[in-house]
């Protein structure tokens, strides 16, 4: 298979031997890298203190300045550059003494030139690998709002015009499903609206019996029932000039609803036992998984009240869809949860990554999350490995069925996504995918030119 090479990438050549530097150069070139050289240490380390580079690939034994002095040199400016040590005089010692100062590899005269290059791709790798994560843990740091977590270029307009309607103070109704982070968005609309420095009163209607709800958001009189000893302000009231979030909206009782219509009307509020109006203005957001316009149409959804509620209505897409967001967050989880463990683990495996923005999600973020927090918990290394994952999440074990257009797809669908999802995962061997389906390679390939698959799959294995 045919490796990518990275071509910005910009590597220094060191080496006393003229003839040297212009083979490694030409080599080095000819893969399409920006190269610098230098026939000095000492000339070598004035130029590193001017310009970054991803690779330094420096002879060992020189008079002066050496390769250890320019390893050592590249520590003290705290360079994330590979370096690449070469020597004719190759001895066990001075190998361990170089990868344990720091060096990404040894290699020994007379050196062969597809090693050379297997060597620098592979630091190049590694250097890239650093800067990603340092760039999403510095996007992190630099994040004003922190209680949403993204690079996705959908979510980045969704939050952007979400800024310009928080000032307005219409109602608003979230969609998306379980776990997508609807209520840090209705607090993000909240923040950034001009009752941001009043009360967020966040309640989930689907976590309360009837007669609970109505009591948390109504609030009660004195002996309005058995029990009732003393008077309480319902959620509704203490939100007064502030934001009142009603999560999973869906779940609510016609009654309940009927009763939220007329707050919503009248602009005030009746505690449970009392027939005293008070006013209250409040910004309404709400939100929920489910769809709330087929919940009208069956008659489990007041058509009033969902025309108030969704004004304006914003969608939260799964994580599976943002898959770019996923090592943003998981970073932002394992910094979240190390910290509060009281754990040094600061880092996360590249393969670990790799299988997390793999992965499907039912869960969405806060499956994600919980992830992190095991593996956090589990982590021996200071970094998150593969071994801190569950066995399920490394073998794919869970595949997610999705409603696509309000609608469950159907069983040949599924069967042509299991298909795709198979061929791809045994890297398009027919053999091996039919071994797989439990099917034989024949009932494959006509399972493919009934799908319309065979066009994507090209492998002749």
């Amino acid at each position: 298979m045919t490796q990518t090479v990275d071509t910005s990438r910009k590597i220094l050549i060191v080496d006393d031997e003229a003839t040297a530097v212009e083979n490694l150069a030409h080599v080095c070139r000819k893969e399409g890298y920006e190269v610098i050289t230098r026939t000095t240490g000492m000339g070598a380390i004035e130029v590193l203190e001017k310009q970054p580079f991803d690779v330094i690939l420096t002879d060992l034994r020189m008079e002066k300045i050496d390769g250890m002095a320019i390893l050592q040199r590249v520590r003290e400016l705290e360079l994330e550059s590979a370096v690449i040590l070469i020597t004719g005089y190759a001895t066990l010692d001075s190998a361990v003494e170089a990868m344990k100062a720091g060096a990404f590899h040894y290699i020994a005269k007379p050196f062969r030139l597809n090693e050379v290059r297997e060597v620098i791709r592979n630091a190049i790798e590694l250097v890239r690998l650093k800067q990603e994560n340092r760039r999403l843990k510095k996007q992190l740091v630099n994040n004003n709002d922190v209680s949403i977590i993204t690079q996705d270029a959908f979510m980045q307009r969704l939050l952007e015009m979400t800024r310009q309607i928080a000032p307005t103070d219409t109602n608003i109704l979230i969609t998306g499903e379980s776990g997508t982070g609807k209520e840090l968005l209705a607090q993000f609309i909240h923040d950034h609206s001009t009752r941001g420095k009043e009360v967020f009163q966040a309640v989930n209607c689907g976590a309360l019996q009837e007669d609970l709800l109505a009591n948390e958001l109504f609030g009660h009189e004195k002996g309005a029932y058995t029990g009732a000893t003393e008077a309480r302000a319902g959620i509704i009231e203490a939100a007064d000039n502030g934001t009142l979030f009603l999560d999973e909206i869906a779940e609510m009782s016609i009654g309940m609803q009927v009763k939220l219509l007329r707050v919503i009307q009248e602009r005030s509020v009746q505690r449970l036992g009392s027939t005293r109006s008070i006013p209250v203005n409040i910004r309404l957001i709400t939100a929920t998984h489910r769809n709330l316009l087929a919940e009208v149409t069956a008659g489990r959804f007041r058509q009033d009240l969902y025309y108030r509620l969704d004004v304006l209505g914003l969608h939260l897409p799964p994580l599976a869809e943002r898959r770019d967001d996923i090592p943003l967050l998981a970073f932002h989880f394992l910094r979240k949860h190390a910290t509060r463990m009281g754990r040094a683990v600061e880092d996360i495996e590249p393969a670990v990554i790799d299988i997390l923005i793999d992965y499907d999600y039912p869960g969405n973020i806060r499956e994600l999350e919980n992830i992190i927090e095991r593996a956090v918990t589990l982590a021996q290394e200071g970094k998150l490995t593969l071994a801190n994952l569950p066995v399920t999440l490394i073998e794919h074990a869970v595949h997610v069925v999705r409603e696509e257009a309000g609608r469950l797809p159907t069983l040949i669908e599924r069967e042509a996504d299991y298909i795709r999802y198979v061929l791809n995962r045994s890297r398009q061997n027919r053999t091996q995918a039919a071994k797989i389906l439990g099917i034989d390679r024949v009932s494959l390939w006509r399972k493919l030119k009934k799908y319309g698959l065979v066009e994507e799959d090209r492998s002749e294995k």
